[in-house]
Protein backbone atom coordinates (compact mmCIF):
# COMPACT_ATOMS: atom_id res chain seq x y z
CA UNK A 1 0.00 0.00 0.00
CA UNK A 2 1.11 3.60 -0.79
CA UNK A 3 0.72 6.95 0.34
CA UNK A 4 -0.33 8.03 -2.61
CA UNK A 5 -3.84 5.34 -3.44
CA UNK A 6 -7.39 5.78 -3.37
CA UNK A 7 -7.01 2.60 -0.91
CA UNK A 8 -4.77 4.61 1.19
CA UNK A 9 -6.78 8.02 1.16
CA UNK A 10 -10.24 6.75 1.19
CA UNK A 11 -9.87 3.30 3.04
CA UNK A 12 -7.35 2.62 5.01
CA UNK A 13 -6.76 6.68 6.78
CA UNK A 14 -10.77 7.05 7.82
CA UNK A 15 -10.87 3.32 9.03
CA UNK A 16 -8.03 3.46 10.84
CA UNK A 17 -7.83 6.61 12.45
CA UNK A 18 -11.61 6.16 13.33
CA UNK A 19 -10.56 2.81 15.51
CA UNK A 20 -7.36 4.97 16.62
CA UNK A 21 -8.88 8.21 18.04
CA UNK A 22 -12.24 5.94 19.64
CA UNK A 23 -10.03 3.34 21.50
CA UNK A 24 -8.62 4.62 25.09
CA UNK A 25 -4.57 5.60 25.03
CA UNK A 26 -3.88 2.31 26.51
CA UNK A 27 -4.58 0.43 23.40
CA UNK A 28 -3.34 2.67 21.22
CA UNK A 29 0.01 1.13 20.44
CA UNK A 30 -1.65 -2.39 19.44
CA UNK A 31 -4.25 -0.56 17.20
CA UNK A 32 -0.86 0.91 15.73
CA UNK A 33 0.99 -2.06 15.67
CA UNK A 34 -1.91 -3.54 13.76
CA UNK A 35 -2.45 -1.07 11.36
CA UNK A 36 1.14 -0.94 10.43
CA UNK A 37 1.26 -4.85 9.80
CA UNK A 38 -1.95 -4.37 7.67
CA UNK A 39 -0.74 -1.68 6.10
CA UNK A 40 2.53 -3.68 4.82
CA UNK A 41 0.91 -6.74 4.38
CA UNK A 42 -1.33 -4.95 1.85
CA UNK A 43 1.39 -5.39 -0.44
CA UNK A 44 4.07 -8.10 0.71
CA UNK A 45 2.85 -10.26 3.35
CA UNK A 46 5.32 -12.91 2.40
CA UNK A 47 8.01 -10.20 3.69
CA UNK A 48 6.13 -10.35 7.09
CA UNK A 49 8.01 -12.87 8.83
CA UNK A 50 11.29 -10.54 8.77
CA UNK A 51 9.92 -7.99 10.68
CA UNK A 52 8.38 -10.56 13.39
CA UNK A 53 12.06 -12.07 13.28
CA UNK A 54 13.63 -8.31 13.57
CA UNK A 55 11.77 -7.70 16.47
CA UNK A 56 12.51 -10.87 18.13
CA UNK A 57 15.80 -11.06 17.54
CA UNK A 58 16.31 -7.24 18.84
CA UNK A 59 13.96 -7.36 21.87
CA UNK A 60 15.67 -10.46 23.24
CA UNK A 61 19.58 -9.07 22.43
CA UNK A 62 18.30 -5.56 23.52
CA UNK A 63 17.14 -7.18 27.06
CA UNK A 64 19.71 -9.31 27.63
CA UNK A 65 22.87 -6.83 26.94
CA UNK A 66 20.87 -4.14 29.02
CA UNK A 67 21.01 -7.12 32.25
CA UNK A 68 24.33 -8.37 31.25
CA UNK A 69 26.97 -7.00 33.44
CA UNK A 70 29.96 -8.15 31.70
CA UNK A 71 31.05 -6.32 28.72
CA UNK A 72 31.46 -9.17 27.14
CA UNK A 73 28.29 -10.56 27.21
CA UNK A 74 27.06 -7.46 26.13
CA UNK A 75 29.15 -6.81 23.13
CA UNK A 76 28.32 -10.46 22.39
CA UNK A 77 24.42 -9.41 22.59
CA UNK A 78 25.32 -6.47 20.09
CA UNK A 79 27.28 -8.65 17.59
CA UNK A 80 24.57 -11.07 17.18
CA UNK A 81 21.91 -8.38 16.61
CA UNK A 82 23.67 -6.21 14.15
CA UNK A 83 24.81 -9.09 12.06
CA UNK A 84 21.55 -10.69 12.10
CA UNK A 85 20.24 -7.05 11.46
CA UNK A 86 22.62 -6.47 8.29
CA UNK A 87 22.92 -9.86 7.36
CA UNK A 88 19.62 -10.12 6.31
CA UNK A 89 19.90 -6.80 4.45
CA UNK A 90 22.61 -8.22 2.12
CA UNK A 91 21.46 -11.35 1.80
CA UNK A 92 18.04 -9.71 0.02
CA UNK A 93 19.98 -6.56 -1.01
CA UNK A 94 23.27 -7.39 -1.77
CA UNK A 95 23.96 -10.89 -2.64
CA UNK A 96 23.00 -10.99 -6.36
CA UNK A 97 25.04 -8.02 -6.86
CA UNK A 98 28.59 -10.17 -5.61
CA UNK A 99 27.20 -13.34 -7.02
CA UNK A 100 27.17 -11.47 -10.14
CA UNK A 101 30.14 -9.46 -10.43
CA UNK A 102 31.95 -12.81 -8.98
CA UNK A 103 30.75 -14.38 -11.86
CA UNK A 104 32.20 -12.23 -14.13
CA UNK A 105 35.53 -11.92 -12.84
CA UNK A 106 35.91 -15.96 -12.15
CA UNK A 107 33.64 -17.07 -14.10
CA UNK A 108 32.30 -19.50 -11.04
CA UNK A 109 28.81 -19.82 -12.34
CA UNK A 110 27.12 -19.45 -9.25
CA UNK A 111 23.50 -19.60 -9.16
CA UNK A 112 21.72 -16.06 -8.32
CA UNK A 113 19.90 -15.73 -5.37
CA UNK A 114 16.89 -14.07 -7.20
CA UNK A 115 14.91 -12.66 -4.21
CA UNK A 116 12.92 -9.86 -4.56
CA UNK A 117 14.03 -6.79 -2.05
CA UNK A 118 11.76 -6.29 0.64
CA UNK A 119 10.24 -2.71 0.57
CA UNK A 120 11.58 -0.75 3.38
CA UNK A 121 14.25 -2.81 4.53
CA UNK A 122 17.10 -0.75 4.15
CA UNK A 123 14.91 1.91 6.57
CA UNK A 124 13.92 -0.17 9.08
CA UNK A 125 17.10 -2.11 9.40
CA UNK A 126 18.99 1.46 10.07
CA UNK A 127 16.00 2.23 12.68
CA UNK A 128 16.80 -1.03 14.46
CA UNK A 129 20.36 -1.35 14.37
CA UNK A 130 20.45 2.58 16.26
CA UNK A 131 18.52 0.79 18.25
CA UNK A 132 20.75 -1.69 19.61
CA UNK A 133 24.02 0.46 19.43
CA UNK A 134 22.28 3.33 21.45
CA UNK A 135 21.59 0.29 24.23
CA UNK A 136 24.99 -0.50 23.80
CA UNK A 137 26.41 2.91 24.52
CA UNK A 138 24.03 3.68 27.24
CA UNK A 139 22.41 6.07 25.67
CA UNK A 140 18.31 4.43 26.07
CA UNK A 141 17.34 1.65 28.26
CA UNK A 142 16.38 -1.66 26.93
CA UNK A 143 12.63 -1.43 26.14
CA UNK A 144 10.80 -4.10 28.14
CA UNK A 145 7.63 -4.45 26.02
CA UNK A 146 7.98 -6.04 22.67
CA UNK A 147 5.00 -4.56 21.36
CA UNK A 148 6.49 -1.00 21.88
CA UNK A 149 9.74 -2.05 20.47
CA UNK A 150 7.50 -3.79 17.45
CA UNK A 151 5.78 -0.42 16.96
CA UNK A 152 9.02 1.72 17.13
CA UNK A 153 9.75 -0.59 14.20
CA UNK A 154 6.59 -1.28 11.72
CA UNK A 155 4.66 2.14 12.60
CA UNK A 156 3.40 3.01 8.76
CA UNK A 157 3.96 6.52 8.59
CA UNK A 158 7.60 5.86 8.10
CA UNK A 159 8.32 2.11 7.40
CA UNK A 160 8.68 1.87 4.24
CA UNK A 161 10.99 5.09 3.04
CA UNK A 162 11.57 6.95 5.97
CA UNK A 163 12.57 9.15 7.18
CA UNK A 164 14.26 7.58 9.76
CA UNK A 165 13.45 7.51 13.44
CA UNK A 166 15.92 6.98 16.31
CA UNK A 167 14.04 5.20 18.91
CA UNK A 168 15.37 7.86 21.32
CA UNK A 169 13.32 10.63 19.39
CA UNK A 170 10.06 8.70 20.28
CA UNK A 171 10.66 6.75 23.14
CA UNK A 172 8.68 8.82 25.44
CA UNK A 173 5.82 9.39 22.89
CA UNK A 174 5.90 5.66 22.42
CA UNK A 175 5.33 5.23 26.11
CA UNK A 176 2.49 7.90 26.66
CA UNK A 177 1.50 10.70 24.60
CA UNK A 178 -0.98 13.29 24.00
CA UNK A 179 -3.27 13.89 21.08
CA UNK A 180 -4.19 17.73 20.45
CA UNK A 181 -6.80 18.94 17.65
CA UNK A 182 -3.77 21.52 16.77
CA UNK A 183 -1.62 18.81 16.00
CA UNK A 184 -3.81 16.61 13.92
CA UNK A 185 -5.23 19.63 11.78
CA UNK A 186 -1.44 20.26 11.19
CA UNK A 187 -0.77 16.99 10.44
CA UNK A 188 -3.30 16.79 8.12
CA UNK A 189 -2.09 19.83 6.25
CA UNK A 190 1.37 18.55 5.75
CA UNK A 191 -0.17 15.27 4.45
CA UNK A 192 -1.63 16.91 2.12
CA UNK A 193 1.15 19.02 1.15
CA UNK A 194 3.41 16.03 0.77
CA UNK A 195 0.69 14.66 -1.50
CA UNK A 196 0.49 17.59 -3.84
CA UNK A 197 4.40 17.16 -3.84
CA UNK A 198 4.13 14.03 -4.99
CA UNK A 199 0.96 13.59 -7.53
CA UNK A 200 1.00 16.87 -8.74
CA UNK A 201 4.72 18.12 -8.60
CA UNK A 202 6.94 15.08 -9.04
CA UNK A 203 5.11 12.51 -11.48
CA UNK A 204 4.39 15.30 -13.80
CA UNK A 205 8.32 17.42 -13.78
CA UNK A 206 9.35 13.35 -14.03
CA UNK A 207 7.50 12.66 -16.83
CA UNK A 208 9.98 14.82 -19.35
CA UNK A 209 12.82 12.77 -18.10
CA UNK A 210 10.95 9.53 -18.88
CA UNK A 211 10.01 10.70 -22.36
CA UNK A 212 14.34 11.43 -22.65
CA UNK A 213 14.98 7.97 -21.51
CA UNK A 214 12.53 6.19 -23.75
CA UNK A 215 13.74 8.15 -26.93
CA UNK A 216 17.12 7.01 -26.41
CA UNK A 217 20.16 8.91 -24.81
CA UNK A 218 22.15 8.79 -27.74
CA UNK A 219 19.53 10.61 -30.08
CA UNK A 220 18.73 13.76 -27.66
CA UNK A 221 20.34 17.55 -28.17
CA UNK A 222 21.98 19.17 -25.40
CA UNK A 223 19.25 21.16 -24.42
CA UNK A 224 16.46 18.46 -23.82
CA UNK A 225 19.70 17.02 -22.04
CA UNK A 226 20.25 19.93 -19.57
CA UNK A 227 16.17 19.53 -19.70
CA UNK A 228 15.71 16.05 -18.48
CA UNK A 229 18.42 16.65 -15.96
CA UNK A 230 16.84 19.67 -14.08
CA UNK A 231 13.47 17.32 -14.82
CA UNK A 232 14.46 14.69 -12.69
CA UNK A 233 16.25 16.60 -10.35
CA UNK A 234 13.13 18.43 -9.52
CA UNK A 235 11.09 14.96 -9.32
CA UNK A 236 13.43 12.88 -6.57
CA UNK A 237 13.03 16.02 -4.37
CA UNK A 238 9.39 16.58 -4.84
CA UNK A 239 8.78 13.17 -4.80
CA UNK A 240 11.23 12.24 -1.79
CA UNK A 241 9.65 15.95 0.01
CA UNK A 242 6.33 14.63 -0.64
CA UNK A 243 6.49 11.61 1.34
CA UNK A 244 8.91 12.39 4.00
CA UNK A 245 5.96 15.77 4.79
CA UNK A 246 3.05 12.74 4.44
CA UNK A 247 5.58 10.76 6.85
CA UNK A 248 5.07 13.77 9.30
CA UNK A 249 1.79 14.69 8.70
CA UNK A 250 0.67 11.86 9.46
CA UNK A 251 2.96 11.18 12.44
CA UNK A 252 1.27 14.14 13.95
CA UNK A 253 -2.10 12.56 13.30
CA UNK A 254 -1.16 9.88 15.42
CA UNK A 255 0.89 11.94 18.57
CA UNK A 256 4.75 11.70 17.61
CA UNK A 257 6.86 14.22 16.31
CA UNK A 258 8.77 12.23 13.31
CA UNK A 259 12.12 14.66 12.28
CA UNK A 260 12.14 16.77 9.09
CA UNK A 261 14.31 15.07 6.11
CA UNK A 262 14.73 18.04 4.10
CA UNK A 263 15.15 21.87 4.37
CA UNK A 264 15.32 23.01 0.78
CA UNK A 265 18.41 21.59 -0.25
CA UNK A 266 18.95 23.12 -3.65
CA UNK A 267 19.45 26.57 -2.18
CA UNK A 268 22.62 24.94 -0.78
CA UNK A 269 25.76 26.88 -1.69
CA UNK A 270 28.13 24.17 -1.35
CA UNK A 271 27.75 20.08 -1.46
CA UNK A 272 28.27 20.21 2.41
CA UNK A 273 25.79 22.23 2.86
CA UNK A 274 23.82 20.10 0.71
CA UNK A 275 24.28 17.19 2.99
CA UNK A 276 23.09 18.92 5.75
CA UNK A 277 19.65 19.91 4.11
CA UNK A 278 19.12 16.45 1.76
CA UNK A 279 18.07 13.17 3.46
CA UNK A 280 19.02 14.68 7.11
CA UNK A 281 18.02 11.76 9.25
CA UNK A 282 20.30 9.12 6.73
CA UNK A 283 23.11 11.86 6.42
CA UNK A 284 22.68 11.44 10.80
CA UNK A 285 22.61 8.19 11.14
CA UNK A 286 25.80 7.66 8.82
CA UNK A 287 27.51 10.44 11.21
CA UNK A 288 26.16 9.52 14.46
CA UNK A 289 26.75 5.66 14.00
CA UNK A 290 29.51 5.47 11.47
CA UNK A 291 31.75 8.34 10.29
CA UNK A 292 31.72 9.53 14.71
CA UNK A 293 32.97 6.13 15.75
CA UNK A 294 35.75 5.72 13.13
CA UNK A 295 37.07 8.94 14.27
CA UNK A 296 35.87 11.47 12.53
CA UNK A 297 38.02 14.33 11.99
CA UNK A 298 39.32 13.92 15.21
CA UNK A 299 42.50 11.84 13.97
CA UNK A 300 44.47 13.27 11.02
CA UNK A 301 43.43 14.55 7.97
CA UNK A 302 44.76 11.24 6.36
CA UNK A 303 42.19 9.11 9.00
CA UNK A 304 39.60 11.81 8.04
CA UNK A 305 39.54 11.16 4.63
CA UNK A 306 39.59 7.15 4.58
CA UNK A 307 36.71 7.64 7.18
CA UNK A 308 35.18 9.62 4.46
CA UNK A 309 35.88 7.38 2.49
CA UNK A 310 34.01 4.57 3.81
CA UNK A 311 31.04 6.47 5.01
CA UNK A 312 30.12 7.97 1.10
CA UNK A 313 31.06 4.00 -0.40
CA UNK A 314 28.70 2.89 2.14
CA UNK A 315 26.19 5.87 1.94
CA UNK A 316 26.02 5.20 -2.00
CA UNK A 317 25.75 1.05 -1.87
CA UNK A 318 23.01 1.69 0.56
CA UNK A 319 20.56 2.91 -2.17
CA UNK A 320 21.39 0.38 -4.18
CA UNK A 321 22.86 -2.67 -5.61
CA UNK A 322 25.31 -0.95 -8.63
CA UNK A 323 27.62 0.60 -9.90
CA UNK A 324 26.23 3.54 -10.43
CA UNK A 325 25.26 3.89 -6.61
CA UNK A 326 28.77 3.39 -6.28
CA UNK A 327 30.02 5.87 -8.35
CA UNK A 328 27.49 7.99 -7.04
CA UNK A 329 28.69 7.73 -3.58
CA UNK A 330 32.55 8.31 -4.66
CA UNK A 331 31.53 11.37 -6.94
CA UNK A 332 30.18 13.15 -3.72
CA UNK A 333 33.07 11.91 -1.67
CA UNK A 334 35.64 13.59 -4.29
CA UNK A 335 33.55 16.68 -4.28
CA UNK A 336 33.44 16.94 -0.14
CA UNK A 337 37.06 16.16 0.26
CA UNK A 338 37.37 19.31 -2.19
CA UNK A 339 35.84 21.41 0.07
CA UNK A 340 37.28 20.30 2.99
CA UNK A 341 40.43 20.48 1.41
CA UNK A 342 39.61 24.48 1.75
CA UNK A 343 37.48 24.84 -1.28
CA UNK A 344 34.68 26.07 1.11
CA UNK A 345 36.45 29.22 2.33
CA UNK A 346 36.15 29.81 -1.99
CA UNK A 347 32.77 28.81 -2.01
CA UNK A 348 31.92 31.13 1.79
CA UNK A 349 33.48 34.09 -0.21
CA UNK A 350 31.25 33.59 -2.99
CA UNK A 351 27.89 32.64 -2.70
CA UNK A 352 26.32 32.98 -5.98
CA UNK A 353 29.11 30.92 -7.70
CA UNK A 354 28.18 28.84 -5.21
CA UNK A 355 24.97 27.99 -5.73
CA UNK A 356 25.53 27.26 -9.45
CA UNK A 357 28.26 25.05 -8.77
CA UNK A 358 26.48 23.50 -6.24
CA UNK A 359 23.44 22.81 -8.89
CA UNK A 360 25.35 22.09 -11.72
CA UNK A 361 27.21 19.09 -9.27
CA UNK A 362 24.04 17.59 -7.69
CA UNK A 363 21.85 17.52 -11.06
CA UNK A 364 25.22 15.54 -12.58
CA UNK A 365 25.07 13.41 -9.57
CA UNK A 366 21.69 12.66 -10.11
CA UNK A 367 22.40 11.22 -13.53
CA UNK A 368 24.93 9.27 -12.09
CA UNK A 369 22.15 8.01 -9.78
CA UNK A 370 19.10 7.80 -12.09
CA UNK A 371 20.91 5.85 -15.08
CA UNK A 372 21.76 2.41 -13.71
CA UNK A 373 24.11 1.67 -17.30
CA UNK A 374 26.88 2.82 -17.05
CA UNK A 375 26.96 2.81 -20.75
CA UNK A 376 24.08 4.92 -21.12
CA UNK A 377 25.16 6.83 -18.11
CA UNK A 378 28.23 7.76 -20.40
CA UNK A 379 25.86 8.78 -23.36
CA UNK A 380 23.61 10.76 -21.48
CA UNK A 381 26.68 12.76 -20.35
CA UNK A 382 28.07 13.10 -23.34
CA UNK A 383 24.86 14.82 -25.01
CA UNK A 384 25.33 17.73 -22.01
CA UNK A 385 28.34 18.95 -24.40
CA UNK A 386 27.42 17.46 -28.04
CA UNK A 387 26.45 21.43 -29.17
CA UNK A 388 23.50 19.40 -30.99
CA UNK A 389 20.14 21.41 -31.25
CA UNK A 390 16.96 20.72 -33.42
CA UNK A 391 12.85 21.17 -32.21
CA UNK A 392 12.48 18.54 -30.46
CA UNK A 393 13.74 20.51 -27.33
CA UNK A 394 11.80 23.35 -28.13
CA UNK A 395 8.26 20.91 -28.25
CA UNK A 396 9.29 19.43 -25.12
CA UNK A 397 9.98 23.11 -23.18
CA UNK A 398 6.70 24.44 -23.96
CA UNK A 399 4.68 21.44 -22.83
CA UNK A 400 6.96 21.23 -19.40
CA UNK A 401 7.46 24.66 -19.36
CA UNK A 402 5.04 25.33 -16.76
CA UNK A 403 5.64 22.48 -14.34
CA UNK A 404 9.32 23.43 -14.76
CA UNK A 405 8.75 27.20 -13.40
CA UNK A 406 6.61 25.69 -10.61
CA UNK A 407 8.89 22.98 -9.72
CA UNK A 408 11.59 25.49 -9.56
CA UNK A 409 10.07 28.02 -7.39
CA UNK A 410 8.42 25.26 -4.76
CA UNK A 411 11.84 24.00 -4.39
CA UNK A 412 12.55 27.53 -2.74
CA UNK A 413 11.61 29.10 0.63
CA UNK A 414 9.77 31.62 -1.90
CA UNK A 415 6.17 30.74 -0.83
CA UNK A 416 7.10 29.92 2.93
CA UNK A 417 6.21 33.01 4.63
CA UNK A 418 3.15 33.11 2.53
CA UNK A 419 1.94 29.55 3.40
CA UNK A 420 3.17 30.00 6.98
CA UNK A 421 1.26 33.38 7.51
CA UNK A 422 -2.21 31.86 6.06
CA UNK A 423 -1.67 28.47 6.31
CA UNK A 424 -4.22 28.18 9.88
CA UNK A 425 -6.74 30.66 7.91
CA UNK A 426 -9.38 30.27 5.68
CA UNK A 427 -7.24 31.06 2.40
CA UNK A 428 -4.75 28.18 3.71
CA UNK A 429 -7.81 26.19 3.90
CA UNK A 430 -8.82 26.73 0.05
CA UNK A 431 -5.62 25.92 -0.89
CA UNK A 432 -5.01 22.56 1.05
CA UNK A 433 -8.93 21.53 -0.16
CA UNK A 434 -8.07 22.66 -4.01
CA UNK A 435 -4.73 20.41 -3.22
CA UNK A 436 -6.12 17.52 -2.30
CA UNK A 437 -9.27 17.61 -4.97
CA UNK A 438 -6.69 18.40 -7.63
CA UNK A 439 -3.98 14.68 -6.26
CA UNK A 440 -7.81 12.77 -5.72
CA UNK A 441 -8.77 13.85 -9.28
CA UNK A 442 -5.90 13.02 -10.58
CA UNK A 443 -4.81 9.79 -8.90
CA UNK A 444 -8.42 8.71 -10.63
CA UNK A 445 -6.91 8.41 -14.17
CA UNK A 446 -3.30 7.41 -12.78
CA UNK A 447 -2.12 4.16 -13.16
CA UNK A 448 0.43 2.98 -10.29
CA UNK A 449 2.55 5.77 -8.98
CA UNK A 450 5.47 4.25 -6.15
CA UNK A 451 7.78 7.03 -4.59
CA UNK A 452 11.16 6.38 -6.12
CA UNK A 453 12.74 5.50 -2.82
CA UNK A 454 10.67 2.77 -2.53
CA UNK A 455 13.40 0.72 -4.38
CA UNK A 456 16.35 1.62 -2.36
Amino acid sequence: MIFSSLLFLFWFIPVFFTVYYICPGRFRNAVLFIGSIIFYAWGEPEFLVLIFISIFVNYIMGLLMYRAKADAIRRLCLIIALTYDFLMLFIFKYADFFIENINRLTGAGLHKVNITLPLGISFYTFQIASYVIDLYRGRIKAEKSPLILGTYLVMFPQLIAGPIVVYSQISDKLHERKLSYEDVEEGIRLFILGLGSKVLIANNVGALFDDAKAMGFSGISMPLAWMSMLSFSLQIYFDFNGYSLMAMGLGKMLGFDIPANFDYPYISRSITEFWRRWHITLSSWFRNYLYIPLGGSRKGKKRTYVNLLIVWLLTGFWHGAGWNFVLWGLFFFVVLVTEKAGFNAFLERHPGFGRFYSLILIGLSWMIFAITDIREMGIFFTRLLCFKFDNTALYYLKNYLIILLVSCILATPALSGFWNKNKRNILGTIISIVILVLSTAYLTDAAYNPFLYFRF
